[in-house]
């Protein structure tokens, strides 16, 4: 029988500890059925190199790593323990969380508790001890900021997509610290444990490709969740860059030099569909739906901005050669006034969010000019969800909210003088600025323009509403 000499037997054990053989008598064993079952070809006539490939072809390369699991399950108490945990934490932490969306899309009782649990178990439980299973098994120091990041990660993310659900505070942050461990630590660590055992020069070239699609995708992912600005550009490029060049190119790579599909071939594919198809839906479709949600809204409330308008047109037009009418025209105008003030500070909003910082757009295609004043094309805004311009025209300090609270505190001192004393203050609340605008500046959590003009809208029609009962109460007391 050929013997195999020192140089090939140690090329052999290398290979084998790259596999992550760490439990010292079976990486001696698995060497030796090796190399008996390479002299065992050889004596056919194939040299070392044929012989080893052939061995290798044979053997599937996952199964070095299963013996060396099912051995230390049978020896080692502790790794027994941490696998059972790690197995029924992660089935009972995912079946948790597939219910929990299940009845909060369906909105039965229940989600929000079972959602908190399933993230309690998988955080606590399942990555605890997945930890501590791969260390046991590869006890390799270069794969710990690996293992490290890559905790850190998911359980900043399952977190994160829990308090983003329940709309809890600090769900931002979470899912931030998620994407920072994500692309500073698990992936570069990730590439440098590839380059280190990976000599093909073009692999490593497509790695460095995937690490920065990987990049781009998941922080465009994390600004379209937040709604910031760049997040399609961000996800686009990742698309491109994962989908259209790092993947084919690594999919021919490995045709060349595989004979046949690896099981992390295929784990692959899967994984990029996972990764790639739930963004691209929720940057088409729940973006849109989400959007469409804030357009129901607002065009209600334009309905009825339409509808007290009119309402309070017909009274005017009931009563104009009644003795009232010289009050109800001086009512009229006022709240005219009011409505324009509104109106222009929604024009500047809107101008704001689809030019560029510094330079306004004239915003025709978005704003019409009617009868009853300025109307909003929601539904043709580009940037709905930009902060700047709550900032800029609604908080407290700037100057179209200080025109906007003392025009109304003018015209609550106009209406006064109208009406009984006990009747005043059921209107008060409702001509407060502040009670639909914000009370602070929104600088720590921002505040959307379409929320800011939904605030306008809700103030409008108030407006309209005490408009409406003014001119009842002139008419009764004429």
């Amino acid at each position: 029988m050929p013997d195999l000499s020192l140089e090939n037997i140690e090329s052999i054990s290398r290979d084998v500890m790259r596999q992550e053989i760490t439990f010292s008598h079976l990486l001696e064993e698995l060497t030796d059925h090796i190399c008996c079952d390479i002299e065992n070809e050889m004596q056919n006539g194939l040299n070392f190199s044929e012989a080893y490939r052939r061995v290798k072809q044979k053997m599937n390369p996952r199964r070095l790593k299963e013996i060396q699991e099912e051995t230390l399950y049978a020896v080692d108490t502790k790794y027994r323990n941490m696998k059972n945990i790690m197995k029924i934490s992660g089935i009972a932490g995912t079946v948790m969380f597939g219910f929990a969306a299940l009845f909060k899309i369906q909105h039965w009782p229940g989600a929000g508790a079972m959602m908190t649990l399933g993230a309690l178990i998988l955080a606590f439980a399942f990555m605890p001890s997945a930890l501590g299973v791969l260390w046991k098994e590869t006890h390799n120091k270069n794969k710990l900021v690996l293992f490290i990041s890559a905790f850190f990660a998911v359980g900043f993310f399952i977190f994160g997509v829990l308090f983003k659900v329940q709309h809890w505070q600090g769900a931002a942050i979470l899912m931030m610290l998620a994407v920072i461990f994500s692309i500073l630590f698990f992936m570069p660590s990730l590439v440098v444990y590839l380059f280190r055992d990976q000599e093909n020069k073009s692999k490593k070239l497509v790695y460095l490709i995937g690490a920065a699609g990987y990049a781009f995708y998941t922080a465009g992912l994390f600004l379209k969740i937040q709604h910031w600005q760049l997040a399609t550009f961000f996800m686009v490029l990742g698309v491109i860059l994962l989908g259209v060049i790092a993947f084919p190119w690594f999919t021919w790579l490995t045709w060349k030099e595989e004979s046949y599909i690896s099981s992390r071939f295929l784990f692959l594919v899967i994984g990029s569909l996972v990764l790639i198809i739930p963004g691209a839906l929720i940057n088409l479709n729940l973006q849109h739906s989400y959007e469409e949600g804030f357009y129901i809204n607002q065009e209600q409330q334009q309905a009825m901005h339409s509808y007290l308008y009119r309402n309070n047109n017909s009274l005017m037009i009931t009563y104009h050669d009644s003795l009232s009418y010289p009050k109800m025209e001086q009512l009229h105008a006022k709240t005219n006034s009011l409505l324009s003030l509104i109106g222009n500070v929604q024009v500047k909003m809107v101008q704001e969010s689809e030019g560029e910082p510094g330079k306004p757009a004239l915003g025709k295609d978005q704003i019409l000019q009617t009868e009853m004043g300025t109307e909003i094309q929601y539904i043709k805004l580009s940037k709905p969800f930009h902060p700047a311009p709550v900032r800029d025209f609604l908080a407290p300090g700037c100057s179209s909210r200080e025109e906007l609270n003392s025009e109304f505190m003018e015209y609550m001192k106009y209406i006064t003088g109208l009406i009984p004393k006990e009747d005043v203050q059921k209107y008060t609340t409702l001509l407060d600025p502040s009670t639909y605008l914000p009370e602070a500046k929104p600088e720590g959590a921002k505040i959307s323009m379409i929320s800011g003009l939904h605030a306008l809208e809700l103030l409008e029609n108030s407006l309209l509403a005490v408009e409406s009962n003014m001119l009842s109460a002139i008419v009764k007391h004429k």
